[in-house]
């Protein structure tokens, strides 16, 4: 329940109990312009109003010109209080409304789309909806807030003692910045007054904000997750606070996101976005669960306010992050070339032409229903619909950021933390190429879209899909894109943090597999960056540990190749030796290595000393190697981590820069195909299984004759 007065209007809120613990549902939210006749208060479960404007206008929830004097204000505000119950109904002209409403009840009476509750902007006075009752502030440093209201009108914020005003421009705009505030657990209020009426925003803290950025699996949810219930019923953080950005589409900059039910075509139902909720069971479980183990971690080790900010979005690719003009001022020859192909795409658009095959393939099911007997599902009718097209396509380039990054765009935060890959990888090796071309690029607009050029930003690579590289499918499963791309993130982080940048951050997921491409282990994937975070940005450099090892020197030596690291590296402690590591000669076929640490002579009880930092390759199928790759597979078989009781695993990379369509010699000829389709990999996959065999029969040769000699 919600109450918010000016000179001559009243906003009335309507909450209604759903069933659920804590879950009370905005069920109305109406202005009432104010005159010298009455609002009165009939009953503790009921409101009579007098108005001069249509019922119908009110269940909308837009204004109707209901009357009252100002001085009732204080009387609504008691007398809601009162439908605060399971059951209550509203009598407007003598008719009851029910609004006992469970939330599956509203579910269903919600049509299949989205449901804006508070709009981007409003009429008046309003402040943008990045803030809210319930939010986190950026600690330490100069805090903006903006927002809208009439033209020339006088604006004044005030948050913890500090005031500051504004007049609002043509555009309706204001912004001012408030001084940098400590981190603070103590609510604080606040207010936004303008010439005749004042916002007053609740139970804001003071602490970090940290951005969440990707695509499904940084946005799946802690209840879709394994173990994900064990962590739900143990969400009671009420300093940990979450927000998660509607997903908004277009090409231009949106200053603003409505609070909404969103509609997922994907799980046929609504979600809430736009709201920023305080952490407790029934709001962490819809969380991004690899942004809420993050949170969970910084918090519990700081003891800070966290609030997260969920601009995810399924499906993405890593150009739609990007802005368009930094897109448009890159001198990439695959950029170019993306660029190219979206705007012919949106130049051919035909909207009519588009909407003439639906109606057509719509009377085409409709007749094959009839002829079946069936009936056509409640929720197909004939489009009427001219759809916008490539356009509005959340995969343009330049889309996400301008509707999704561009809303928070001058909001101070702590960081961020990003998580993609899947959907750019259907472009082989001109795609990865594109990739880590655009990435670099994209962590810097984020830097600037947030005023902070060392923001930190943690990237963790791309997860698994698949079925899971062995030794007898090795080869086979190298023919696939996924690893070119998280090479890509790996130089990319790789580059950065070579060229001085410590506010970088990686982590690999590639050990956290299943079979889906949306693996469900995502508890140690936020865990893995908290460390980095933990590490880097809040003092425990001491006590954990983040980086992946990384080789310093590679040469080739004696029929093998020899890895220098930077530090101790070693098998997961299961009792087994060392896999995923690869080698091949100057006819790139690539075998499985033996992998063993070098060693330097005995002790002093004759046992072989070995030097932990290095690594020697070798393969009996290749007698001359000259390069060597690892963890290449979406799902690759690799065990090799930081020694002694960490997970850090050795990120996927290789020596060599053979493409993807041409690495196995031998497949197209001297001139492999320009486009990489489905037939192109079968042939790559056929003659690399064929390989896969060439080398177990190789194999079973030698045992059988080992044991013939026998």
């Amino acid at each position: 329940m919600g109450l918010r007065t000016k000179q001559n209007a009243v906003k009335v809120e309507v909450h209604v109990n759903s069933g659920e613990r804590h879950d009370w549902q905005l069920l109305e939210s109406t202005f009432f312009e104010v005159s010298n006749t009455r609002l009165s208060i009939l009953a503790t479960r009921g409101l009579a109003f007098d108005s001069t404007g249509p019922i119908e206008s009110f269940l909308r929830g837009q204004t109707a010109n209901a009357l009252c004097t100002p001085s009732d204000a204080h009387k609504i505000q008691r007398e809601l209080t009162v439908f605060r119950l399971s059951l209550c109904t509203i009598w407007i002209f003598g008719s009851l409304l029910p609004c006992a409403i469970r939330a599956q009840d509203r579910q269903q009476r919600m049509p299949r789309e989205d449901v804006i509750d508070v709009p981007t902007i409003g009429p008046g006075l309003c402040v943008s909806n990045v803030f809210q009752s319930n939010m986190v502030l950026q600690r330490d440093k100069p805090m903006s807030i903006w927002g809208w209201a009439d033209i020339g009108e006088a604006v004044t914020v005030t948050l913890g003692g500090n005031e500051q005003a504004a007049t609002a421009a043509a555009d309706r705009s204001w912004k001012v910045t408030l001084p940098a505030m400590a981190a603070s657990s103590e609510p604080h209020t606040l207010m936004i007054a303008g010439a005749d009426e004042t916002l007053t925003l609740d139970n804001v803290l003071i602490g970090d904000v940290w951005v969440l950025g990707g695509q499904s699996n940084m946005e799946f949810p802690l209840d879709r997750i394994e173990n994900g219930q064990l962590e739900i019923v143990s969400a009671n953080y009420s300093n940990i606070r979450i927000l998660t950005v509607p997903a908004l589409s277009g090409p231009d900059k949106k200053f603003g996101f409505p609070r909404l039910h969103e509609w997922s075509g994907w799980f046929s139902r609504h979600y809430r976005k736009g709201d920023w909720d305080v952490c407790t069971p029934e709001i962490a479980r819809e969380l991004s669960a690899i942004g809420y183990v993050f949170a969970r971690r910084i918090h519990m080790a700081t003891q800070v306010p966290i609030g997260v900010i969920d601009a995810s979005r399924g499906g993405t690719t890593v150009e739609t992050w990007t802005p368009d003009s930094v897109l448009r001022n890159m001198d990439s020859t695959q950029v170019m070339s993306l660029l190219a192909d979206w705007d012919q795409k949106v130049v051919a658009w035909d909207p009519q032409a588009d909407l003439e095959q639906r109606i057509r393939n719509y009377h085409q099911k409709l007749e094959r229903f009839k002829k079946e007997g069936r009936d056509m599902p409640a929720n197909e009718t004939e489009p009427a619909d001219l759809r916008p097209g490539p356009a509005m396509d959340q995969n343009r380039p330049g889309n996400c950021f301008a509707s999704m990054i561009g809303p928070l765009e001058g909001l101070q935060v702590r960081g961020a933390i990003f998580h993609q890959g899947y959907n750019n990888c259907f472009n082989g090796t001109q795609g990865a190429i594109m990739y880590r071309h655009v990435f670099p690029k994209m962590i810097s607009a984020w830097r600037a879209a947030f005023n902070d050029p060392e923001l930190p930003f943690g990237i963790l690579s791309l997860c698994t899909e698949g079925p899971v590289q062995t030794l007898d499918n090795y080869c086979e499963m190298m023919a696939n894109p996924g690893p070119y791309i998280r090479e890509a993130q790996y130089h990319t982080f790789l580059d950065m943090y070579n060229a001085g940048d410590r506010n970088i951050g990686f982590t690999s997921t590639y050990d956290l597999r299943r079979r889906w491409y949306h693996p469900q282990l995502k508890v140690p994937a936020g865990e893995r960056i908290a460390r980095w975070a933990l590490a880097t940005e809040y003092g425990f450099d001491r006590e954990i540990r983040w980086k992946p090892p990384r080789v310093e020197e590679m040469k080739v030596e004696d029929e093998c190749i020899i890895l220098r690291f930077d530090e101790s590296v070693g098998a997961v402690d299961n009792g087994g030796s060392i896999a995923g590591f690869a080698v091949a000669g100057s006819d790139r076929k690539f075998h499985p290595a033996n992998a063993t640490h070098l060693e330097t002579g005995k002790d002093s009880r004759g046992k072989p000393r070995k030097d932990m930092k290095v690594l020697v390759l070798s393969s009996l199928m290749v007698s001359e190697p000259v390069h060597y790759r690892y963890a290449w597979a979406r799902s690759p078989l690799g065990n090799l981590q930081i020694h002694h009781n960490t997970d850090i695993p050795f990120s996927t990379q290789r020596s060599d820069n053979w493409p993807l369509e041409d690495f196995h010699i031998g497949v197209f000829g001297e001139n492999p195909p320009e486009e990489f389709g489905r037939r192109e990999r079968a042939l790559i996959r056929e003659a690399l299984a064929a390989e896969d065999l060439r080398r177990r029969l190789h194999k079973a040769k030698a045992l059988i004759e080992e044991n013939q000699e026998k």
